[in-house]
């Protein structure tokens, strides 16, 4: 038997991929029946680019309602403000430093949620990987894409 696994996500994502799928449903599902009606008003379907492009179109919306179902159906909502304790876990904000002792800050959330800029990075990424489990006061060496990195977790917060 098959087992699925749960998607875990912070509160805030889970209401991202929400309005994201209401808007595919309410908005771009819509606009795009009538792009391929207007097309097949055209006439002959076999060479008629943008009915061919409606259709594609409409697929990708299809596919992208389905992956969104999908992930709010095994969505795990996490509220970071109630775990605790010194390891790192998902929703915990980690302040590390690197072997500068340039201090760097990151909250380890969903996949969907990452944004690197904001600070926020996939449990699922190198670094993610490499700090789940990991406690206060421990060094993590992390092989990313740019190289291999070393850090120091000096801070675990959940906020």
């Amino acid at each position: 038997m098959a087992t699925i696994d749960k998607v875990p996500m912070l509160a805030e994502g889970h209401e991202m991929l929400q309005r994201q799928l209401k808007h595919l449903k309410e908005v771009e599902r819509p606009e795009n029946v009538e792009a391929i009606e207007e097309a097949r008003a055209h006439g002959d379907l076999s060479e008629n680019a943008e009915y061919h492009a409606a259709k594609e179109r409409q697929g990708h919306i299809e596919a992208q309602i389905a992956e969104y179902e999908d992930k709010l159906a095994r969505a795990i909502v996490i509220d970071p403000t109630t775990l605790s304790g010194d390891k790192v876990v998902f929703g915990a904000t980690v302040r590390l430093l690197d072997e500068d002792d340039k201090p760097i800050t990151y909250q380890i959330v969903g996949e969907l949620e990452a944004d690197a800029k904001r600070g926020r990075i996939s449990y699922n990424s190198p670094v993610g990987r490499a700090l789940i489990g990991r406690k206060l006061g421990e060094e993590v060496e992390v092989v990313t894409p740019s190289g291999d990195r070393s850090y120091l977790i000096d801070q675990v917060d959940f906020r």
